[in-house]
């Protein structure tokens, strides 16, 4: 059994969590500016289908990519020097979260609801939520969105209608929080998309602990100009 979230209660430790599934922690609560920016901060994350209650995952082990770690192919090294796509932040956000949340193949079902979309617009008016995007020829084809909090970027999802598109958006994010100072960009679960990229598992708790080092972050958040990140050799 989960404990379910009533009103403002705060979640349980992350040390709760199940391990099968990996990372099940509790159910319920909403899905609100400070209830979300609380998740995170604990390294917690909703994750659930439409008409279900609200999920809360921690899993064990945490998927993750340190900055200087990032992986470039030969051919996206290619990619990146043709200047294919025109990068782009925060000028599309709701567009992007739209984009990820299209099924990936016939018939297929989403996580990012209808209500999860709302949410995290809301986290995106509050300087929160950031997305970057590669566009060609005027059209949106590519890109991410995730949270900043501080030294930390938790990656959400990503979309490509474009070869590398959503890899460019990567690339230039990872850039971007470079030179920032981020410490730990955080992918939540393994595949084998990420680990090509440089993502690579540790322990929950060493996760929780770059977390607690890495988040300090305004209580109104942070906004990013509107425009290609800073770019530096690869």
């Amino acid at each position: 059994m989960i404990p379910w979230l009533k009103g403002d209660a705060p979640f349980p430790p992350v040390s709760k969590a199940l391990r099968t599934p990996n990372g099940l922690l509790c159910a319920g609560g909403d899905l609100s500016p400070e209830r979300l920016v609380d998740a995170y901060r604990h390294g917690i994350f909703p994750w659930y289908s439409e008409g279900d209650p609200i999920l809360w995952w921690s899993p064990d082990p945490r998927m993750v990519l340190f900055p200087d770690e990032l992986k470039v192919s030969r051919s996206l090294r290619k990619t990146l020097a043709r200047d294919v796509y025109e990068t782009r932040v925060d000028t599309a956000f709701r567009a992007v979260m739209e984009a990820c949340a299209a099924p990936r193949e016939p018939g297929g079902g989403t996580w990012i609801v209808p209500e999860m979309i709302e949410a995290y617009v809301r986290l995106h008016e509050r300087g929160f939520a950031h997305s970057v995007e590669s566009w060609r020829d005027g059209e949106l084809v590519g890109g991410l969105y995730g949270i900043a909090l501080g030294d930390a970027f938790f990656g959400e999802s990503m979309f490509a209608h474009a070869t590398d598109a959503s890899k460019v958006a990567l690339v230039r994010l990872v850039e971007r929080l470079r030179s920032r100072g981020c410490r730990v960009i955080d992918c939540q679960q393994a595949t084998a998309h990420l680990a090509s990229l440089g993502a690579r598992e540790v322990p929950r708790e060493r996760f929780a602990q770059l977390l607690r080092e890495s988040i300090q972050y305004s209580p109104g958040g942070e906004r990013w100009e509107a425009q290609a990140p800073p770019r530096q050799r690869q």
